[in-house]
């Protein structure tokens, strides 16, 4: 599948969750995430742009893979997910396969709904605040129309094409 992201940081996640409601966003609820994100054994995924992670989503465990970025405007890439019954077991198999542990990343997160759009409001240990729009299904470019319109419309604007990793990576390299 072919998903179609924007995230940029934000500086006030009230006042946006206002205008989303203003604006006659479905509200999709919280979830608590944690991610822990995966180095191949025979490839560095920095240098491919790829990423494998395991997520445990509040009663949900899934193991995704996503292939590099296709675009230089959004972070659009293939995304593979498959749901998992233990994240656990998983990560045992994917270390007897060679697979390291890189990093973990939590973070909560509030999903509204508006256009076709999940508007992800994220507030990230050790990054702070973000908004990410995702849209799925379509052309790419259909997606990022849609997106960068909503952006627009709530007078949003940036485009932090790092991912929640590299960030975390680069402020920990930065901090030595």
């Amino acid at each position: 599948m072919l998903e179609i992201e924007v995230k940029v940081p934000c500086a006030d996640l009230i006042e946006l969750e206002k205008k989303l409601k203003d604006m006659g966003a479905r509200d999709f609820g919280r979830s608590m995430q944690k991610d822990v994100y995966y180095a191949h054994p025979a490839r560095d995924f920095g240098e491919t742009d790829e990423a494998l992670r395991l997520r445990i989503d509040n009663d949900l465990q899934i193991i995704t893979y996503k292939g590099p970025k296709l675009d230089d405007q959004s972070k659009t890439r293939e995304e593979i997910e498959i749901s998992i019954s233990s994240a656990e077991r998983m990560a045992l198999v994917l270390e007897r396969l060679g697979f390291k542990p890189v990093l973990s990343v939590s973070k909560t997160r509030r999903i509204y709904g508006l256009r076709g759009i999940s508007v992800c409001l994220d507030s990230v240990k050790g990054l702070g605040d973000f908004v990410e729009f995702e849209y799925e299904g379509g052309s790419m470019e259909e997606g990022k129309q849609a997106i960068f319109l909503l952006m627009k419309d709530l007078n949003i604007s940036g485009n932090e094409r790092r991912s929640y990793l590299e960030l975390l990576l680069e402020k920990r390299a930065k901090s030595k």
